[in-house]
């Protein structure tokens, strides 16, 4: 395939990226500085379609095809990490396993409020104290039918968007046995007695983003709210994850052309030895790496959404795209602040906040580390 955006795909990235220069960008600052989330400006993004990417027209949704969705992500970094990575979580871990495997019950009582904007975010819960990567043996909170009910007991970690949210699909073990096949999701409403959200964590970065941890305490949810069929949670969230590691590629291309900007620009700007440092090697060299690696990034980062949105497989694709995509945006961010010398490391430069927005992407939905791991077994597996 080529990488041309077809004019639909244009005219949507400069609505996109125009939205984001009006609203969220100038907030970029404030929101870190506050630890508070955009609500003003998420409260727009309905119309736009922004809160919708993957949900189908007919449930208040854009339904845009995989590289728009991944170029919404990408203009959402760019303006403010924090921000994207709540409508990321929103999109393509919250309102995902819905859309892809849930009811038409479920469909049409969880997803139109979601995606509209009348509503509040959505999350997905799957890490646990001890439970991080080994989803397959690691999962101890545990859901048990008592009539036409599940009840739900035990606790889970680092849900982003779980006080902002009105509904959090939550992983967890039906059968006490283990095996694969007793992992399933269920949809369970914020507003249900026994679900106890705990204060947001102190974060390094992405301040503006809520994480929390939330402890279920015999938590009672209908019997319908189970996403799909019993015993298909695992596949499931595998494959959810699939798709949140192109929306985490995404955005950390647009924080590393956030920083990339601001290097150029402050490289024209500042002087020494009576010149622009733009005119010494050293600087030239990492900006023309960070250019490069940018722009290698995003193609990647389109390839594994072109592969998903042809119905192919793709969990090699997005593994490579979201791995060398979050390491770029590393290397990317911490070069503009040495750019920007003793500048870069105060906090009156965006540089500061976008390095430690940054800082998160090689970890959250998978870390490099097992990113590598799948990409190993799909290449033995081929």
């Amino acid at each position: 395939m080529h990488f041309d955006l077809n004019e639909e795909q244009r005219m949507w990235r400069d609505a996109v990226h125009d939205f984001v220069a009006r609203e969220v960008k100038p907030k970029a600052r404030e929101v870190d500085e506050n630890s508070e989330f955009n609500e003003t400006a998420v409260h727009k993004m309905g119309p736009l379609g922004l809160l919708g990417l993957n949900v189908p027209e007919e449930y208040g949704g854009a339904g845009v095809d995989a590289i728009s969705a991944a170029i919404g992500i990408e203009e959402l970094g760019w303006g403010c990490g924090s921000t994207a990575l709540a409508i990321a979580a929103h999109n393509g871990l919250g309102c995902a396993p819905i859309t892809l495997f849930g009811s038409q019950q479920l469909k049409s009582r969880f997803l139109p409020p979601a995606a509209t904007g009348q509503g509040k975010l959505a999350a997905l819960a799957l890490t646990e104290p001890a439970a991080g990567s080994d989803l397959k043996g690691g999962v101890t909170l545990r859901a048990h039918r008592e009539g036409d009910e599940w009840v739900l007991n035990g606790p889970k970690m680092w849900c982003t968007n779980a006080s902002i949210a009105d509904f959090i699909v939550t992983l967890v073990r039906t059968d006490p046995k283990g095996g694969s096949r007793s992992l399933n999701l269920i949809v369970v409403p914020t507003g249900v007695p026994g679900l106890h959200i705990a204060p947001a964590e102190k974060k390094m970065g992405l301040k503006g983003s809520p994480t929390h941890a939330v402890t279920y305490e015999n938590v009672r949810v209908p019997v319908e709210y189970l996403v799909g069929e019993l015993g298909h949670g695992l596949q499931q969230t595998l494959t959810v994850l699939d798709g949140g590691r192109i929306s985490i590629g995404a955005l950390s291309v647009g924080l590393a052309q956030a920083a990339f900007e601001e290097a150029l620009r402050y490289s024209q700007e500042r002087t020494t030895f009576g010149v622009p440092i733009a005119d010494h090697q050293a600087i030239q060299w990492m900006l023309a790496d960070a250019a490069t690696e940018i722009q290698a990034a995003r193609f990647m980062v389109y390839y594994a959404a072109w592969l998903k949105e042809q119905g192919r497989p793709f969990t090699r694709e997005a593994a490579m795209a979201k791995m060398f995509a979050s390491e770029m945006a590393e290397r990317v961010c911490r070069n503009a602040i040495q750019v920007h010398g003793g500048y870069g490391y105060s906090r009156e430069y965006p540089v500061e906040r976008i390095y430690r927005d940054a800082r998160l992407m090689t970890i959250g939905e998978g870390t490099s580390e097992i990113q590598r791991l799948v990409i190993a077994r799909q290449l033995f597996q081929n």
